[in-house]
């Protein structure tokens, strides 16, 4: 009876040590947890606080701005947005701002049309010089958009296209964007082949085989092409600024560039900055409802086989 009641007071000491090491583990747990999301806050707060401040100083006089660092301000005045909207010209930002989805949403089409042909071309088809071609692919890819810039120009002026869009649209319809097409060839080739022969034997064409099959399943990769190329087209600068000449033409990136006077000497900074943050809105909206297939494109390289 003795040696069965030390028994079982040896196994509850077992049990209630092993609870303790549980509850011990636990806490550690809890605490590496509690730092680890401490600081992604506080990395957070860092990188977010620039745009916090955009939108205090967007209230703001000049010179407050420059002597105040905190985003609160003294007072809340939608005006600068009000001024900033009608802008010094004869036109309006929501003038600008059509311009600038004039030039955005048919280059993102352009883009994901011909860089998904271009890829599935590379990816699945074997033809005369491939590998030489796909070396030119990465070999243009690396090169510095910047230099391309005077033959562009001078072959837009000898077709007598400047001062229009074509410049800055048409390019894509020749999958021009390398960076979309070396990834999406990524993608394809991480998809089984098994696809393609079970589409064949029933009878599906290699077009039928990309449009039905293959496509949906680079869904994710195919988004974040469209928004790569969403918020590179609304924050370009130079393209517009070299092949468009008018200000009517204009996109907003020179919309915002013509607030900014410098031949005045001073300029009220809370216009620009209003605006600034009125034409991040776009990008930040498509970012954020486009963010599950945007980190699963960028995640991810397409199904293993």
């Amino acid at each position: 009876m003795e040696q069965q009641l030390s028994q079982n007071a040896t196994v509850e000491q077992r049990r209630s040590a092993e609870m303790q090491r549980q509850a011990k583990r636990k806490r550690k747990k809890a605490i590496k947890m509690a730092c680890m999301y401490a600081i992604l806050i506080f990395v957070a707060i860092i990188m977010v606080y620039p745009i916090i401040w955009l939108i205090g100083a967007s209230f703001k006089s000049n010179a407050e701005i420059f002597t105040s660092i905190g985003f609160i301000p003294s007072s809340f005045d939608f005006q600068p947005y009000i001024d900033g909207w009608k802008t010094g010209t004869e036109y309006t930002m929501g003038h600008y701002f059509l311009n600038t989805f004039k030039i955005v949403v048919p280059k993102v089409i352009f883009v994901v049309i011909s860089s998904s042909l271009t890829a599935y071309g590379f990816a699945r088809f074997n033809f005369p010089l491939k590998k030489l071609f796909f070396s030119c692919v990465i070999g243009t890819m690396l090169l510095p958009n910047i230099i391309l810039r005077i033959p562009s120009y001078m072959m837009w002026k000898t077709f007598g296209l400047l001062d229009t869009y074509a410049p800055l649209v048409l390019p894509a319809l020749f999958a021009t964007e390398l960076f979309f097409v070396f990834m999406l060839i990524q993608f394809f080739r991480g998809i089984p082949r098994d696809l393609d022969e079970a589409a064949e034997i029933d009878g599906c064409g290699s077009f039928q085989t990309l449009i039905q099959i293959l496509l949906p399943v680079l869904k994710p990769a195919l988004i974040s092409c469209a928004l790569f190329t969403f918020m590179w087209t609304m924050n370009d600068f130079m393209g517009p600024l070299i092949f468009v000449t008018s200000v009517k033409k204009y996109p907003l990136t020179i919309a915002l560039k013509m607030s900014m006077d410098a031949t005045s000497g001073t300029f009220d900074w809370n216009k620009v900055i209003a605006m600034s943050l009125v034409g991040l809105a776009p990008s930040i909206i498509v970012f954020f409802s486009a963010q599950k297939y945007f980190i699963e494109g960028i995640a991810s390289s397409g199904i293993k086989g």
